[in-house]
């Protein structure tokens, strides 16, 4: 009897490990998806605490699902698991599997996870895991629609309040006549001017799930005047005493983005066929890449696989190099970026300058803070990457001598390839120091206004920098100032915020040292002056408008709100956009 070729066994092994995974991935969904549908409860009953630890559960679901998996598939096969050649046939059984499956696109990033928790990073090939997708991107067909519409209808007052109806909530509305009125004024006002038909041949199309996020509840959809699509996003919020109200209506593009911004928690949204909601976003803000809004709508993994992706597709369309990035150098980040591309790249240096004393450990777990606190759209989101690689010719000279001066450790160069170990990837910025020595008057006390906002906002969600100066801060297109060195960062009540002690004697005031003892997490406000040296304009424009900074008292107040229980949201538009509630 002839012996049984080997490799039907290897294959065999292959079908079960396959099956496996996509076993683990179809649990890990059905469980996101049940985190997520208690967004609707959460918001009703106005549990902030609960909103704040199911977004961190969410995000910790993923990584429990990923290591449970690669435990598991070692129980059931006697086999190498590490085995390359194993991985390469279960990548192409696990592609069989998915075929046409509705979520294909997450299955193969939970896949490629699964790899990376069992294998080095640095085994990355198309062969192995999922570097491009196996299937086409095209609309999947669904077995439902995620929109419902709403078109030949008149009047414009009972289309809106239609779908302030059909959103379903359990809590009722404080006044639905005098929302539905707010939002008839609003459209006639912004979009009705724009339009090119009348009313009644407009389509309106609204998400099927909502959109939860902190403290507000968005219904979100779009506007169909002929060829052109106009966004529909109506922030629903919670009085807190039964009662639920529309905040304000957003028609245009440019504020659907900021809602939508890098700089905000991911939202919680039923949806199960998260490439369609992709897609129905996507033409409502077409500058958006796949894997911001993948992030925001609550799939970060899958995001950094299109990001990669996005990546390398502007490689190829490009020519530059990679330069250092302009601004002034951190003491414990190294920066770069590619000119034609708005990302930079963030690696921890070897050794820090005094007078910073953190680790790499350190720095990788305030990074790792940032990614589940609220960043109320003011804390840049990051993706985390382990051995990232570059073509090495597309390097500036001067960059390549800066990172091996600065970060040797991190650098593996794989003949045309510069292989880094650990880096950071953030949207980029203008640091706000080099904004200002470009702006004029106006545009300094504006921006300055935003800079003393988001120091405010950031303090009142927890959150102290810790290191203000301008440099660590940026402005965005939308003009709003983000906080984006998270290397000194840590909760606001973990600070000791103290008056400078008046000085007993002639030496003590003259002294160009402290005279007084300073403990790792003293605060002193009143120092805060020191920012602004060298741009009066800016010290005066800080001075008239955000004064307060500067006492201990207010700090200690903030704290002690805190600690009292209070969550605050900051909301995505200017608060002059807010319905005036009160007439």
């Amino acid at each position: 009897m002839t012996a049984p070729d080997p490799r039907f066994f290897r294959n065999s092994t292959a079908r079960r490990m396959s099956k496996t995974i996509l076993n683990g991935f179809r649990s890990y969904f059905a469980d996101y998806l049940n985190m997520t549908l208690g967004a609707k409860a959460r918001f009703e009953k106005a549990d902030w605490h609960a909103v704040q630890s199911a977004n961190v559960d969410r995000l910790e679901l993923y990584k429990t699902k990923v290591r449970q998996v690669s435990e598991l598939l070692a129980t059931v096969t006697n086999k190498d698991i590490t085995d390359l050649e194993l991985w390469r046939q279960a990548k192409a059984v696990y592609t069989q599997l998915v075929f046409n499956f509705p979520n294909y696109e997450i299955a193969e990033t939970f896949f490629n996870s699964v790899f990376g928790c069992i294998n080095d990073h640095d085994k990355i090939d198309d062969d192995l895991i999922y570097v491009l997708s196996s299937q086409m991107a095209s609309i999947p067909e669904a077995e439902y629609s995620i929109y419902v519409r709403y078109e030949g209808i008149d009047d414009i007052a009972a289309v809106f309040e239609q779908i302030l109806l059909d959103a379903e909530f359990s809590t009722p509305p404080e006044n639905l006549t005098r929302d539905v009125n707010f939002i008839v004024q609003e459209f006639n006002e912004q979009l009705l001017p724009h339009l090119k038909n009348p009313v009644s041949a407009l389509k309106f199309d609204t998400l099927d799930s909502v959109f939860y996020r902190s403290k507000a509840a968005y219904i979100v959809g779009r506007i169909i005047d002929g060829d052109r699509l106009f966004p529909l996003v109506l922030p629903v919020l919670n009085n807190e005493k039964g009662g639920l109200f529309i905040d304000t209506a957003i028609f245009n593009k440019e504020e659907m983005s900021v809602v939508f911004s890098f700089t905000r928690t991911h939202f919680m949204v039923d949806a199960p066929l998260p490439y369609l909601y992709l897609h129905f976003l996507k033409q409502l803000m077409p500058h958006k890449g796949d894997n911001e809004i993948y992030t925001s709508i609550g799939f970060p993994k899958h995001a950094k696989t299109e990001f990669y992706r996005e990546f390398v597709s502007h490689l190829r369309n490009s020519q530059d190099q990679f330069v250092i990035a302009p601004g002034i150098k951190g003491m414990v980040m190294s920066v770069f970026t590619l000119p034609s591309y708005d990302i930079v790249f963030k690696i921890i240096k070897d050794r820090f300058d005094p007078p910073k004393e953190v680790t790499h450990e350190i720095v990788r777990e305030k990074y790792n803070m940032v990614s589940r606190h609220d960043r109320i759209g003011r804390m840049a989101d990051t993706q985390e990457f382990a051995n990232f690689s570059f073509p090495v010719d597309r390097f500036s000279d001067e960059l390549l001598a800066e990172l091996q001066k600065v970060a040797p450790s991190l650098l593996t160069f794989e003949g045309d390839r510069l292989i880094i170990k650990h880096l950071y990837t953030e949207r980029r910025m203008t640091p706000l120091n080099i904004y200002l020595q470009r702006a004029d008057e106006q545009q300094t006390c504006n921006i300055i206004e935003e800079y003393g906002n988001a120091i405010k906002q950031l303090a009142a969600a927890n959150i102290f920098p810790g290191d203000m100066l301008l440099k660590n801060f940026g402005v965005t297109r939308h003009n709003r100032v983000v906080f984006y060195d998270y290397d000194e960062i840590c909760p606001l009540t973990e600070c000791h915020f103290r008056r400078i002690p008046q000085p007993k004697t002639d030496e003590e005031e003259m002294s160009a040292t402290p005279w007084y003892t300073v403990a790792t997490n003293d605060i002193f406000p009143e120092e805060f002056r020191l920012f602004f040296s060298g741009n009066p304009v800016a010290r005066e424009a800080f001075q008239a408008l955000h004064s307060d900074i500067y006492d201990v008292e207010f700090w200690w107040g903030l704290q002690e709100q805190i600690r009292n229980g209070k969550i605050v949201d900051v909301f995505p538009y200017r608060r002059k956009r807010r319905f005036d509630r009160a007439r």
